[in-house]
């Protein structure tokens, strides 16, 4: 994508997400809650781990860091719709 000369590349900023990504060996997936930017791969760099999520055992362990979440969706970043599902 070019930009045109008027546009300041400062002014520009990618949409940001919270999004999960994959830890753990295979069969035993546990996954993170971070916020990274949209286009990223999904075990790609991250800009903050916002918390956990275990599926494994019963019930699903969940552990987020509820201040830090607020904070990243007041600043306009976008929940992911696995992250939805795990947050209801």
């Amino acid at each position: 994508m070019r930009l045109r000369r008027w546009v300041k590349y400062d002014t520009i900023r990618p949409m940001v997400k919270i999004k999960l990504t994959q830890t753990g060996k295979r069969n035993r997936k546990t996954y993170r809650i971070v916020v990274m930017e949209e286009g990223k791969r999904r075990d790609g760099k991250t800009i903050e781990i916002l918390g956990f999520y275990n599926p494994l055992v019963k019930p699903p362990q969940i552990t987020v860091d509820k201040e830090r979440l607020n904070y990243w969706l007041s600043v306009g970043a976008q929940k992911t719709d696995g992250v939805n599902k795990i947050l209801i």
